[in-house]
């Protein structure tokens, strides 16, 4: 809802923050390695997370606890999210493979896993029926899970990061050719490029804003790029520190961004902003 945010990283823990404020309100621990991704519940009750460690964690927000530890992958997790309900994670690894967890049964076993890519999974989103998955293979893959369909669209640099316009019928992704592409979803027609940031070697975040008006990248020169979404032309250049600028994350409606960089996280707003 916007009103809290999650960060991970190399210590090997998940921190919850009011980032309005800029509040630490808790720390998870329980990964072996640095913790690579991190989500939160739609109801914020649960967090799923996933790392180096390459396990998936089920946590409870209140209490701090692993819930759940989900084991299968062979390598380590780049990417966790929840589906609406939180009933499922759906993980994507460096062993090329999206898996996908029952939250509410036992069994150690995923109830799916989608291993179509030949590398690696570096990014995955999901909608109310989809599930959105980018690897450095250099595939955008879209499964339809109502009508059993896998879509693929070859972008031909490794993808860092996918996501899907808030209307629904776009798909940004981020590839190493330092280029943003916007994709109809349904026709695969390219319908925007956008260059100017720096992206040749890290796994960096793409966001659409909250009006679906402006595409925006993280830059491995220390800023973050954004574009016009129609005429492609460059409208903001932020800069955030001296580093790789590797997290993206923007406020579900309202013009406000977080920014994480060398360990710190930074928030930006529009002047127009007012918090709820």
């Amino acid at each position: 809802d916007g009103n809290y945010c999650l960060t991970c990283g190399s210590d090997k823990t998940l921190k919850l923050w009011n980032p309005h404020k800029g509040t630490a309100l808790r720390t998870y621990q329980g990964h072996g390695y640095e913790v690579l991704d991190a989500a939160g519940s739609s109801d914020n009750s649960q967090i799923c997370s996933g790392g180096a460690d390459k396990a998936v964690a089920l946590w409870d927000v209140t209490t701090g606890q692993v819930v759940r530890k989900y084991r299968g992958h062979a390598g380590k997790v780049n990417c966790v999210q929840f589906n609406e309900e939180a009933t499922v994670i759906v993980s994507g690894s460096i062993d090329s493979t999206v898996r996908c967890w029952d939250c509410r049964s036992r069994r150690p076993d995923p109830i799916q896993v989608l291993d179509e890519a030949k590398d690696g999974i570096s990014s995955v989103k999901l909608s109310a029926h989809e599930i959105l998955t980018g690897s450095v293979d250099g595939r955008v893959r879209r499964y339809d899970l109502r009508s059993g369909q896998l879509f693929s669209d070859y972008i031909g640099s490794p993808i860092t990061s996918v996501c899907f316009s808030k209307d629904g019928q776009c798909v940004l992704a981020a590839s190493l050719d330092s280029t943003l592409r916007l994709l109809d979803k349904d026709t695969g027609e390219l319908l925007g490029e956008y260059t100017g940031h720096r992206s040749t070697t890290y796994r960096l975040d793409c966001v659409l804003n909250e009006q679906d008006t402006h595409v925006g990248c993280a830059s491995e020169d220390g800023h973050v790029y954004f574009w016009d979404l129609v005429e492609g032309s460059l409208a903001l250049s932020l800069p955030v520190g001296q580093g790789v600028v590797q997290s993206l994350a923007f406020h579900p409606r309202l013009p406000c961004l977080l920014v994480a960089t060398q360990g710190q996280v930074t928030l930006w707003r529009e002047d127009t902003f007012q918090p709820e």
